[in-house]
């Protein structure tokens, strides 16, 4: 019972402090940001100016002088060199900081031994320990010491992930950030087979995104 308490617990902290990978985060629409131009703060948010900086449905983010940056696929640190490099035609060594202050939504999907597999979003953060929590939780029978992390683009690389790890040592360098669309399986016995058990939710997500995009359309 101590163990099981435990076990909840840790993950519940992990859920609140979030992880040390999200410098890989890649932004992506509906992800907004906090820019400031040490030099001329007026080009960007200032305490009395505090409207974000949106990543727009089309990946851009327009900015003073240097006009439009695709952001979406960028890391906060790749999107921050850009923008230098887009001011320094203007700006002695510009001075800049970007911080993401609101993530925008984000669909992945969890099956196997959690309480309510299937379709989660993600909204204030992406990682793999958000995700088993928007499915309530592992079951008892979970296989921790081996998960599996699938990128929709790379079905076919499993990564696999320590959640037993993470849980009694609160070493988070395993708690991905997702992508959109991303599958994270959580077995019995520590084994998965592409064929039985990933392949049939490929095909069921793509024949579900594809009827999406035709009604939107």
């Amino acid at each position: 019972m101590m163990k099981k308490t435990f076990l909840t617990t840790a993950l519940m902290a992990m859920l609140v402090t979030g992880t040390a990978c999200a410098q890989d985060y890649l932004m992506r629409p509906g992800d907004e940001l906090n820019i400031v131009v040490t030099q001329q703060q007026d080009l960007g948010n200032t305490q009395t100016n505090q409207t974000p900086f949106v990543v727009r449905p089309d990946g851009n983010v327009s900015f003073p002088l240097v006009g439009e940056i695709h952001a979406e696929g960028m890391t906060v640190s790749q999107f921050t060199q850009i923008l230098q490099q887009g001011l320094s035609r203007y700006i002695v060594d510009p001075d800049v900081s970007v911080n993401l202050t609101k993530l925008g939504r984000m669909r992945v999907y969890v099956f196997g031994e959690v309480k309510k597999p299937g379709a989660v979003e993600l909204e204030k953060s992406h990682t793999v320990m958000d995700a088993i929590g928007a499915a309530q939780g592992f079951t008892r029978d979970t296989a921790k010491k081996k998960i599996f992390l699938i990128h929709q683009d790379q079905p076919k690389s499993l990564i696999p992930i320590n959640l037993n790890n993470m849980l009694k040592t609160g070493d988070m360098s395993q708690n991905y950030v997702m992508r959109e669309g991303d599958i994270l399986y959580l077995t019995k016995n520590h084994r998965i087979d592409f064929a039985r058990d990933i392949a049939p939710i490929f095909s069921s997500i793509y024949m579900i995104t594809e009827a999406k995009d035709n009604m939107d359309n």
